[in-house]
């Protein structure tokens, strides 16, 4: 499941995800924050948080998040990950270079940190 987090400015993205995430999730929750925000932003920026209780991504969200952020590639102004999980790390890291925005990688202890960071 994706959360969509409101406790940020228009131009800041924050979501958390629990569970298993699916394409469903993409659909229902991320894209049409996304796509709103994109309407009203020349440059957004995205707070990503896995959540204790992240049990995974499905493949065809792993398909609809790879569509999401190529398609908008030149307007990701910044990127906070927040993750203990390693193997997002490393996909993230792997990915950077395609990415225009600045990334940084954030442990979950560091959420208050990161949130800071993506809003500055």
């Amino acid at each position: 499941m994706i959360e969509s987090l409101k406790n940020f400015p228009d131009n800041v993205l924050g979501f958390v995800c629990h569970g298993q995430v699916t394409k469903q999730d993409y659909e229902t929750v991320l894209i049409p924050v996304v796509a709103k925000a994109l309407s009203e932003h020349d440059k957004v920026r995205l707070y990503y948080e896995t959540a204790s209780d992240f049990a995974g991504i499905d493949p065809s969200a792993v398909w609809e998040d790879a569509k999401v952020g190529m398609h908008n590639l030149t307007r990701w102004e910044r990127f906070a990950v927040v993750t203990d999980v390693e193997w997002i790390r490393h996909t993230m890291r792997f990915f950077s270079f395609l990415v225009p925005g600045e990334m940084r990688f954030f442990s979950t202890n560091e959420a208050a940190e990161a949130k800071e960071w993506i809003v500055a």
